[in-house]
């Protein structure tokens, strides 16, 4: 309900000049209810992604393999407001916000990753420049499947194609 309300406001007006307040009320909540919800209005669009980062890093604390951890980001991954805002970034006018937002995302990963491979017996730099690897797969991952129709097959196709060319 939020994430489609503040889709459609992005794409009228653009991300930068739509405000909590234009989304709650397009959604029919009040602005203190939409916090309820959403922390921000990036939260909608980033929300369901950063909860399977969250979950691959306890993965990962939990002692799963790296690789496994990963991949689960993927996993079930469905075409939600962030792969619409990928589809439609121009028209949103997202640029600057999914170039930061991405990274962020990009580095969260990577972090996790590299401290896996570190604790899974590699070398300080060579777990950095692995970790970093899978963080831009992920997300390169996700802009090929957003850009490619994401409904029309499952993320995780295009992670192991991004896993394949990182080496």
């Amino acid at each position: 309900m939020l994430a489609e309300a503040a889709c459609e406001l992005f794409l009228e007006r653009g991300y930068d000049r739509t405000s909590v307040t234009d989304i709650a009320l397009r959604a029919g909540i009040g602005r203190s209810s939409f916090f309820n919800y959403a922390a921000s209005k990036a939260d909608l669009l980033w929300g369901s992604l950063d909860e399977r980062i969250a979950a691959a890093h306890d993965a990962v604390e939990a002692g799963s393999a790296v690789d496994e951890a990963v991949r689960g980001i993927a996993d079930g991954f469905v075409p939600d407001a962030l792969a619409l805002a990928i589809a439609h970034t121009e028209a949103m006018r997202l640029d600057e916000q999914l170039e930061r937002e991405s990274a962020l995302r990009m580095w969260r990963i990577a972090s996790l990753a590299a401290r896996a491979l570190r604790r899974e017996g590699s070398e300080a730099m060579s777990a950095d420049v692995r970790g970093g690897a899978y963080g831009a797969a992920v997300i390169t991952a996700i802009r090929s499947w957003a850009a490619s129709g994401a409904g029309a097959g499952p993320l995780a196709a295009h992670l192991e194609r991004a896993l394949a060319a990182a080496g």
